[in-house]
Formats: structure tokens, C-alpha cells, sequence
């Protein structure tokens, strides 16, 4: 019977390579135990069957930003973004062609947080950048918005949103509203403050039914299912 060596140990055995390399192609995803990835250099291993993937790289593990679709009934916190992003989450359609790790899933930051019962996208991610980017351009970053209402438009109501609005006693910027159908607006507006919405929108007679967010700068939710993830993909900017 053999004893259980650490993972990276058998790595090395197994493919001449150094110690610190075989801890890279691990953490990298690029190793399995029994058909299983497994990124823990230090998982210990007996007769099982390891092997390095054929495509596996040396190349550093690039921080990850993903884009989530959240229901308005997620209320987003640490628990519950473990529980919702995960690799049978991840969309079908993700294009990034990033290789997925557990790692990416680790010190996610939330940049931008929806509205209490608010749906739509959300931005998370290991990278400063993106974060700083998302806090520091707030006021020029333009989001939109689709906002069900219910109730009757009071008169010049459409021109009072988009022009003239105020909010904690001080004047807002003027903003893009526009009817998408019969019962939805669509509202474009930058350097958001929660609450804005629905202050406007009672402002001229309507009630917030529903909100959701399709649109951080130049990043759009698309076809994102809900409830699903993708990575930011590299040419991606907000």
C-alpha cells in the first residue's frame, strides 16, 4: 500500500518538473486526482491516479471579474454568493474562455450593489482595479435601468423626470427616461444613489413595481441567464 505523499510531491515524480512549478500547474487548475481537479498542492493522494492536462501553462493566475445575474429576492452577502456562484452556475455562453478555478471565487469584492429587491447585474471581483474604476467613476459611469410602474403619469411627467428632479433637498443632474412599453421605463442615469428611483418615480405619480439593471457603463447584461455568471472578458470595459 502506498503512503500519502502531498500532491505536489507526486506532480513532481511524475512529470520531472520543480516543486514550485507543480504547485503553479495545481492552483492553476490543471491537475487531477481520479478525474478530478483538484487545486490544493498540499492534498495528500495514495494509489489514486493523477494527471497534468495536456494544455496546462505556467502562466499566473489572472484576477477574475465576474458578472452575475441576481434575482430580486437574493439579498447578496458572503454566504450566498458561495452558494450562487459556482461552476454549474457559470452561463453556458460565457465567451471569455477563462479557465475556471475555485480560486476565482475567493475575496470577490462587490462593486455597485442593486437596490433593496432590485434585480439584474452585478459586478464582483478580485481585481482593485475594476473596484477602484467602479467607486471612483461613479459619477460618470451611466447605468440603466428597465422600471415597471403601476399608476398614472402625471402631467409633463416624462419631461419632469428627465429634467429638474431633486433628491435629499439638492438638484440631480438631468437624465434619460424614456417608455420602453406601456407599463416600463427606462431610465439611463449616472452616479446613482439608492433610492433615486423610486423617489422619481413617486415624484410623478407612479409606483416601483419591479427594477432591473441591464447596464454598467459599457457593459451590458445581455442574455445572461438569471441567476448565472460569466467572466468579464478581457476587451471588456466599463
Amino acid at each position: 500500500m502506498t503512503t500519502p505523499i502531498r500532491l505536489a510531491k507526486r506532480l513532481v515524480e511524475l512529470v520531472s518538473c520543480s516543486r514550485r512549478e507543480a504547485e503553479l500547474f495545481i492552483a492553476g487548475g490543471w491537475v487531477s486526482v481520479d478525474g478530478v481537479v483538484v487545486e490544493e498542492p498540499q492534498f495528500m493522494v495514495g494509489e489514486q491516479k493523477v494527471e497534468l492536462h495536456p494544455d496546462a501553462t505556467l502562466v499566473p493566475i489572472e484576477l477574475a471579474t465576474i458578472l452575475f445575474h441576481q434575482a430580486a429576492t437574493t439579498d447578496m452577502n458572503v454566504t450566498t454568493t458561495q452558494l450562487l456562484i459556482n461552476a454549474e452556475s457559470r452561463s453556458t455562453d460565457d465567451a471569455s474562455g477563462i479557465h475556471f478555478l475555485k480560486q476565482h471565487l475567493f475575496h470577490l469584492t462587490q462593486c455597485t450593489p442593486l437596490e433593496r429587491n432590485a434585480s439584474g447585474l452585478l459586478v464582483l471581483t478580485q481585481d482593485w482595479r475594476v473596484s477602484r474604476k467602479l467607486l471612483d467613476d461613479a459619477a460618470t459611469i451611466e447605468q440603466e435601468y428597465v422600471v415597471e410602474v403601476a399608476g398614472e403619469l402625471s402631467a409633463d411627467g416624462l419631461k419632469f423626470l428627465n429634467h429638474g428632479l431633486k433628491f435629499n433637498g439638492r438638484a440631480l443632474a438631468p437624465i434619460k427616461v424614456s417608455w420602453q412599453n406601456e407599463t416600463r421605463l427606462r431610465f439611463a442615469l449616472k452616479g446613482v444613489i439608492l433610492g433615486q428611483i423610486a423617489h422619481a418615480c413617486k415624484s410623478v405619480g407612479l409606483q416601483v413595481v419591479a427594477m432591473k439593471r441591464i447596464r454598467i457603463g459599457r457593459v451590458a447584461m445581455a442574455k445572461l441567464p438569471l441567476e448565472q455568471w460569466r467572466y468579464l472578458m478581457q476587451h471588456e470595459r466599463f
